[in-house]
């Protein structure tokens, strides 16, 4: 006891705690035994009950003390005091001793705690007093006797002014992060409340200060937010906090949380280790349930053995642990199986014996598709990599799901085995399928699913067929936005539009048979009208219906091409300005005129668009004006997307022969045609 020689004892452990006491008491002939307790003198200074006592070690230093329950009535009477410094005093011995469960029941049960709350609700008290309470309120609610629910609105407001104002007191601030978490924990109505007082924004302000315990407070009240809230909260508050700032934080919690994998992912198996060897041994026993094992010959037993690990999955049967030997993923590999093993048995035990009955080529590799798929997962999760400075690609899942490796693996490699028999893979495409296994598990994580539930969905969504589509679109789309070189197409256009002017003059040179269109709308009256060789005439005259192309000189009637003034189409031709009202849109699509002389002019009406087409765009051209018709460019646009794959082919100094290869006589049978199913296709 304070100020008293201390006594040595022999603590009778079967005596009542209250004989023991008395002996104390009366050793220092002190009365009243009823008012003392024994307290531990060091470290976490507990009270001595009955339930406790056996705890007691040999050599402990106890000191005796008032009894729990006056020294929760000297501070219930303390705190009420109209004596700030005693108040003060009162208050921080509370804050001190309600770390002990009996002092906390005594005082709760003198409704103590209504009592801190009623100061905090008031708050007319300094900071310092205030701290004290905040603290005291903490310490006795971390107990569990009573519960936060029964808090009231304004107590809820005033600890989330103390969160949301500028910092008086970084003290108070700090404890009233760990009340307000406390409260979103404990009930889905609390969270309700503390997530419309406190401001997203003063919550993410704290996160950038460099006070590192109002940092780690801060980032605590947001988890437990993010962790109480529902699938559609959690949205809300993802899209209200997640700026730059909040991801990059986020993104470095994942990723510091997540490198606590490191050293197992570059640890390799140790094949003397009977610990490692009796989790290999445990994953194939639990695969092929071998009861009887233990009566067979060594012998016996080691091919029974191997025999199980070569259908398990593993290359070196033998010895399968030399298949966990590269790091990564190491251990890691070894840790996901054995998880997905004992937490989902059922579908462990569907994998190894549905692959074990298939074809040796068609079977699915347990142990080689885990390892890969554990080192995939490990590289999609950075695991291992050291957080940028600017990062803040994090996953929400990872925030709602703990041992998140290990739960993303239990599903991916069900959706592996999938995956496989959708594509009828064979040994030799394991390669390809784990490239549409990381496709998959990539794609899904960047729709940022906010559960496990809903990544297993996607993720089962998104077959091979899926895959495959999506591939086909993305190349399609790449073929759009990359294959057309602007600077080369600039240089190829005028090459060939030039081709194009000579293509068209030299039809006007092969000439066109018209019909003509009387008043009385008989059409079998029909014309020819082709271009001289030297580009200088337009020949035209009447022919008969079965004449082929005739000869230039029959044709009676001429025009020299520099006296043509003007083209015209559709409704600006003279012909159909005559017949204004009475033309259908057919005919109008296909009518030009060429004016020469003051009122002359030569009228037509092609006989299909495409004569219109290279008709106006060779007398364009024979007037020096610029090509214009829709199957103009459509040619060009062909001609230089042909010509640009050429030239990007990079044919330079690849000969290019001038006569066509030899075919190859028919082969003597065609065995080597394979079916493809619509799948593949």
């Amino acid at each position: 006891m304070p100020g008293a020689y201390p006594q040595l004892i022999q603590l009778d452990q079967k005596k009542p705690l209250s004989a023991v006491i008395k002996e104390v008491c009366d050793g220092w002939n002190l009365p009243g035994p009823e008012n003392y307790a024994l307290q531990y003198a060091d470290g976490v200074q507990t009270y001595i009950t009955e339930s406790n006592r056996l705890d007691i070690k040999n050599g402990c230093i106890l000191r005796l003390t008032k009894a729990p329950g006056c020294c929760a009535e000297d501070l219930y009477k303390g705190i009420q005091s109209s004596d700030s410094g005693v108040r003060c005093d009162s208050l921080k011995e509370l804050a001190g001793v309600s770390t002990d469960v009996t002092f906390a029941q005594e005082f709760i049960s003198r409704d103590g705690h209504l009592l801190l709350v009623k100061i905090v609700e008031d708050s007319n008290e300094s900071n310092v007093i205030m701290t004290h309470t905040l603290t005291a309120f903490m310490e006795l609610m971390d107990h569990g006797i009573v519960s936060w629910e029964n808090l009231s609105s304004v107590f809820i407001k005033k600890i989330a002014g103390f969160v949301n104002t500028k910092p008086t007191d970084v003290s108070i601030q700090q404890v009233s992060l760990d009340i307000l978490e406390s409260m979103v924990l404990s009930s889905h109505s609390l969270f309700l409340q503390v997530k419309h007082e406190v401001t997203m924004e003063k919550l993410i302000a704290h996160l950038q200060v460099t006070n590192q315990q109002i940092q780690t407070k801060a980032m605590a009240l947001l988890m437990a937010l993010l962790q109480t809230a529902g699938d559609s909260e959690r949205q809300v508050l993802y899209s209200g906090l997640v700026q730059d700032e909040m991801a990059h934080y986020l993104y470095v919690l994942q990723s510091v949380t997540l490198n606590h994998l490191e050293p197992r992912m570059r640890t390799p198996l140790d094949c003397y280790s009977q610990e490692q060897r009796d989790i290999l041994h445990g994953l194939r026993q639990a695969a092929f349930e071998t009861e009887s094992e233990n009566s067979l010959s060594h012998e016996r037993r080691r091919s029974l053995c191997a025999k199980e690990f070569k259908k398990l999955g593993f290359s070196n049967n033998s010895n399968p642990g030399q298949d966990l030997v590269r790091t990564p993923p190491g251990l890691l590999a070894m840790d996901t199986m054995f998880y997905f093993a004992n937490r989902y048995p059922d579908a462990y035990s569907r994998f190894v014996l549905e692959n074990s009955s298939r074809e040796d080529k068609h079977e699915c590799p347990f142990a080689r598709s885990s390892i890969q798929l554990t080192l995939i997962l490990c590289e999609i999760l950075r695991i291992g990599e050291t957080p940028s400075e600017t990062g803040s690609d994090y996953h929400p899942i990872f925030f709602s799901q703990d041992r998140l490796l290990e739960e993303l693996f239990c599903v991916c490699i069900q959706l592996l085995n999938k995956t496989w028999k959708e594509m009828r893979a064979t040994q030799e495409d394991f390669g390809k399928v784990m490239q549409v296994v990381r496709e998959q598990i990539t794609r899904t994580l960047s729709s940022k699913p906010t559960s496990l539930e809903l990544f297993k969905n996607k993720v089962n969504a998104l077959n091979y067929s899926e895959i495959l589509k999506l591939r086909q679109t993305e190349r399609l789309h790449q073929e759009e936005t990359l294959a057309p070189p602007v600077e080369l197409k600039e240089r190829l256009k005028p090459e060939l539009l030039e081709l194009i002017r000579q293509q068209r003059l030299n039809r006007l040179c092969q000439g066109t048979m018209f019909r003509k269109i009387s008043s009385r709308r008989r059409q079998d009256k029909l014309w020819y009208c082709r271009l001289s060789p030297n580009h200088k005439m337009l020949h035209y005259g009447d022919v008969e219906d079965d004449t082929e192309a005739p000869p230039i000189e029959t044709l009676q009637n001429k025009i020299p091409v520099a006296d043509i003034k003007s083209l015209l189409t559709g409704k600006d031709c003279p012909h159909m300005k005559e017949n204004k009202g009475k033309q259908n849109k057919d005919v109008l699509d296909l009518a030009f005129s060429i004016t020469y002389d003051v009122e002359c002019s030569l009228n037509f009406i092609a006989p299909s668009r495409i004569d219109f087409c290279l008709w106006t765009d060779g007398l364009s051209v024979l007037l020096g004006r610029e090509m214009s018709s829709e199957s103009m460019r459509s040619e060009l646009e062909i001609l230089l997307s042909m010509e640009i794959k050429l030239r990007l082919l990079d044919l330079e100094n690849v000969p290019i022969p001038d006569n066509a290869p030899i075919i190859p006589k028919p082969p003597s049978n065609y065995n080597f045609c394979y079916d493809f199913s619509q799948t593949e296709q």
